[in-house]
């Protein structure tokens, strides 16, 4: 099974790029932010992606979010949900079997930092009814928090930086406190040049100079069945990169595991 997302700063802008990504990955669920477009002002190719049931939830020029789930593990259409703490279009979810996965754009916080913070305690909250009931959730997206030092190259720490503020670093492990885990950070512990976004000037990309903004927060249950999680920093204009995270089927891994023989099988969820 293989969950992707993408901060594609403007669909309009990116859509041969989303769909031939789309296309070329096959992810059983994509989650997208920051389309910048209304749903009318989406081109139909990208409301027509073959084999996939697709929301898009965006308004003009500012925000929004998107989420596309594979037919293949889910023949009807799903039923895609805001949280009550929607505003400005920056959350969707979606649950398929028992598995519910949220397309998550936090605000930046450089024009409106408590809203910011409000965006994140919701969450927090969201987060920790899920872990009280037993429920899986994966939050995916841009959190536009850089959650520790390292998640910020040396060149770019700046103690009051927003993205660095030690509050937003501290909801952002109580979002994970509620049974979550980062994956990409599990998978990957000791790459200091782990990130996702990079400042559009002076090469910053091409140097890898940048922060990691955009995750999957997986509970835990599931998260123990992730075998990668890359980012594709080669992919795309946008100033951020893609993140899939791919995950086993069945049973949490053990330790050498022997070479699976059922690639072919569909993945149920469960």
């Amino acid at each position: 099974m293989k969950f992707a997302t993408w901060n594609v700063n403007g669909i309009r802008a990116r859509q041969a790029e989303v769909r031939d990504w789309i296309r070329r990955e096959r992810p059983d669920i994509v989650c997208l932010q920051e389309l910048k477009a209304t749903t009318d002002q989406l081109p139909a190719a990208l409301c027509e992606i073959p084999g996939y049931w697709c929301y898009w939830h965006g308004g003009r020029a500012y925000s929004g979010v998107a989420l596309h789930v594979s037919r293949h593990i889910s023949s009807e259409p799903p039923q895609f949900v805001h949280p009550e703490f929607d505003y400005e279009n920056r959350i969707v979810a979606v649950t398929v079997g028992d598995v519910t996965v949220a397309s998550v754009y936090v605000p930046n916080g450089g024009k409106d930092f408590p809203a910011k913070m409000k965006f994140l305690e919701a969450m927090d909250t969201y987060a920790g009814s899920f872990h009280s009931g037993g429920r899986t959730l994966v939050l995916m997206g841009d959190m536009n928090v850089a959650r520790t030092e390292r998640d910020v190259h040396a060149r770019e720490r700046k103690p009051r930086a927003i993205g660095q503020l030690p509050e937003e670093r501290a909801l952002i492990e109580r979002i994970l406190s509620h049974g979550l885990v980062d994956v990409g950070r599990q998978l990957d512990p000791d790459n200091d040049g782990l990130f996702t976004w990079w400042a559009p000037w002076r090469n910053l990309r091409q140097r890898n100079i940048g922060w990691r903004l955009d995750y999957v927060f997986a509970s835990e249950a599931l998260a123990s069945r992730a075998i990668e999680c890359p980012v594709q920093k080669d992919v795309g204009t946008s100033d951020h990169a893609p993140v899939i995270v791919s995950f086993r089927n069945g049973e949490p891994a053990q330790p050498e595991p022997p070479p699976p023989d059922d690639e072919d099988e569909p993945f149920v969820l469960r």
